[in-house]
């Protein structure tokens, strides 16, 4: 108990308030950006096709892959699918606010809670991610043209599916969410005011 209070009681140092500030702006920045793709490449698509994934909308060649999806049984790929991109955002701009908040008012509990917010979220997000993946790549119709065994595309990697190729990664935006989280667990951990020695 006496390690969890000192983890708490306190204030940050200025350092550790300008890493909260910057994590609170890089994680807005990265709401404007694409968080994550998957490319497909075949011998008839040289050019690649992709799924573009950000906080609130999908992009890409969507209506393209959803005729391939058609023909190997995969489930349709709509917005609509996806409640998150209501909550995605929102979520974020509540992390951001404390994040202002904490560099304002240097309190080391509320940079743990912000902290904490914005990890538990991001551990959430690829969750939901993989299982995204997992549901689309095994819930297969059985009276598809052709039948493809169940499969599970990796969150950042390379897979075979018949002559496609897949590549699934981060983008830039969710570069920069990572990053964010780890300038605020960083400032909460390593950056607080020295206690003044009682006399």
């Amino acid at each position: 108990m006496d390690f969890v209070s000192k983890l708490f009681k306190g204030n940050l140092n200025l350092i550790g308030r300008i890493m909260f500030g910057a994590a609170g702006l890089v994680l807005l920045a990265s709401l404007f950006l694409p968080w994550w793709h998957l490319d497909l490449v075949a011998p008839q698509y040289p050019e690649g096709l992709s799924v573009i994934v950000y906080p609130d909308k999908l992009d890409g060649r969507i209506d393209i892959i959803n005729n391939i999806n058609h023909y190997i049984g995969m489930k349709w790929i709509s917005e609509d699918d996806f409640p998150e991109f209501q909550v995605i955002s929102k979520v974020a701009y509540v992390i951001i606010g404390l994040a202002i908040i904490t560099a304002l008012v240097k309190k080391r509990w509320l940079a743990w809670l912000t902290a904490g917010l914005g990890a538990v979220g991001g551990m959430l997000g690829v969750y939901d991610l993989w299982r995204w993946l997992r549901d689309y790549g095994t819930q297969l119709d059985p009276m598809a043209a052709i039948k493809i065994e169940p499969f599970t595309p990796p969150i950042i990697g390379t897979n075979k599916l018949a002559n496609f190729i897949t590549y699934t990664g981060f983008n830039s935006g969710g570069y920069l969410l990572g990053l964010s989280i780890i300038l605020m667990l960083l400032a909460a951990w390593r950056f607080k005011e020295h206690e003044k020695q009682k006399e």
